[in-house]
């Protein structure tokens, strides 16, 4: 493990988090079949322990995005690289992010979906920066309706999150630095 880690949620902690939020969303869909899209690649092994815990009907898709590539720090403009494939006209749909930190990326995959004509349209993260986004109760585009934790300042990694591709296999969430 790398001494510029800083441990602040444990893998325990994280499957509190994972199993209150499904609790949250399975009593609100228990009447409809959600369409879960994951934001790739962050968001990955978070959706795969949220649905697994789920105790309703529901489908799977993902989306792909590049806001950072290989630099440090996150551009301006969020792209959307890889298309869901499932038809969401008229469908619950819950956009699964890893973390909403300024908001770009959900607020992009957010109108980009909207614009497929889904019933509903919500966002769920593991994670909420602090100040961030709207402070995460569905505020604007990038708000997040379903919030498993806000965190503070630093540079996230780990359970799918990453730093130039790296860490995501750690199985507790860290901060660099």
């Amino acid at each position: 493990m790398p001494e510029d880690l800083k441990l602040i949620m444990t893998p325990e902690e994280v499957a509190e988090v994972v199993s209150r939020l499904a609790e949250e969303i399975s009593s609100d869909y228990r009447e409809s079949t959600p369409v879960f899209v994951g934001v790739l690649k962050g968001a990955s092994v978070f959706l795969s322990d949220l649905v697994r815990a789920l105790k309703t009907p529901h489908e799977v898709d993902f989306i792909q995005t590049s806001a950072y590539g290989m630099r440090e720090a996150p551009g301006e403009v969020v792209k959307v690289t890889r298309e869901i494939t499932a038809d969401i006209t008229g469908r619950d749909v819950i956009i699964v992010e890893g973390i909403v930190d300024r908001g770009l990326t959900a607020g992009t995959v957010k109108k980009h979906l909207a614009a497929k004509g889904p019933a509903t349209l919500k966002v769920c993260t593991l994670l909420m920066r602090e100040g961030g986004a709207g402070g995460g109760g569905g505020a604007g585009a990038a708000g997040a309706d379903y919030v498993g934790r806000l965190v503070g300042p630093g540079f996230v990694v780990g359970y799918g999150m990453d730093y130039k591709e790296r860490y995501r296999g750690l199985p507790g969430v860290y901060v660099m630095g």
